[in-house]
């Protein structure tokens, strides 16, 4: 087993970041029929969904779930990808972005703007990199470009199977869902938190760039995982 003093910046290199330059992204609410332009300073974002080798490799800990080494690592909590970004920065020598509490709402759980290590992305950075400039539901043909309930044999598939967008990033749409760091609107639904982008499971509807879902930051099940995202800038 690999522990977080063995991962290097080589090992890291297969959870590739790639750069997303600064835009703006126009967020829809379908369900309260509102939209609102988030501008999206530049970033970077994983290339592919977090695996269940280098999962295991950054936090020391065999992953639940199904699929191979080169599959998203699934039944991870919102406080577990946390955590694992806190892991992997530690490793790098980067400054860790999560500050963590014990509460299972993860009230006091603080994002350090000014670190430089791993976080989530946020809603809006998630949305506009799925894009990648593309205005329709989709970044391509749903078959092409994602695993869904009618392609996916009703399993889990490794990562980087399906076409990556215009940004040259791999399964933005399919195969799992992918944590957010947002609230999902605290005032209806308390600490439930986002999750983006369709699964294996889910029918066409549900594998499109605007779609969103939300739960408990405790949830683990089997078709959501997380990427990691990095700031080029750290600051407020």
């Amino acid at each position: 087993m690999t522990s977080t003093r063995e991962v290097t910046r080589s090992q890291a290199g297969q959870d590739r970041l790639l750069a997303v330059p600064a835009g703006e992204v126009v967020l829809r609410d379908e369900a309260a029929k509102t939209e609102r332009t988030v501008a999206v300073d530049a970033f970077e974002l994983g290339a592919c969904p977090v695996t269940r080798e280098r999962y295991e490799a950054v936090t020391g800990t065999v992953p639940a779930g199904p699929g191979g080494p080169d599959a998203p690592v699934t039944e991870v909590s919102w406080t577990d990808a946390l955590r694992y970004c806190n892991l992997l920065s530690q490793a790098l020598g980067l400054r860790p972005c999560y500050l963590l509490d014990d509460d299972p709402d993860a009230r006091a759980t603080r994002w350090d703007q000014d670190a430089d290590g791993f976080r989530l992305p946020t809603e809006a950075e998630w949305e506009y990199a799925c894009r990648a400039g593309s205005p329709q539901v989709r970044y391509g043909p749903l078959d092409v470009v994602a695993r869904h309930r009618g392609n996916s044999g009703g399993r889990l598939h490794p990562v980087a199977t399906r076409q990556a967008n215009a940004f040259g990033l791999y399964d933005m749409l399919g195969n799992v869902w992918e944590w957010c760091w947002d609230l999902y609107d605290p005032g209806v639904y308390g600490p439930y938190r986002v999750f983006r982008g369709g699964g294996w499971q889910d029918e066409p509807r549900g594998v499109r760039a605007a779609c969103r879902r939300k739960s408990h930051p405790t949830l683990r099940i089997d078709d959501l995982g997380f990427r990691p995202a990095r700031s080029v800038c750290p600051g407020p």
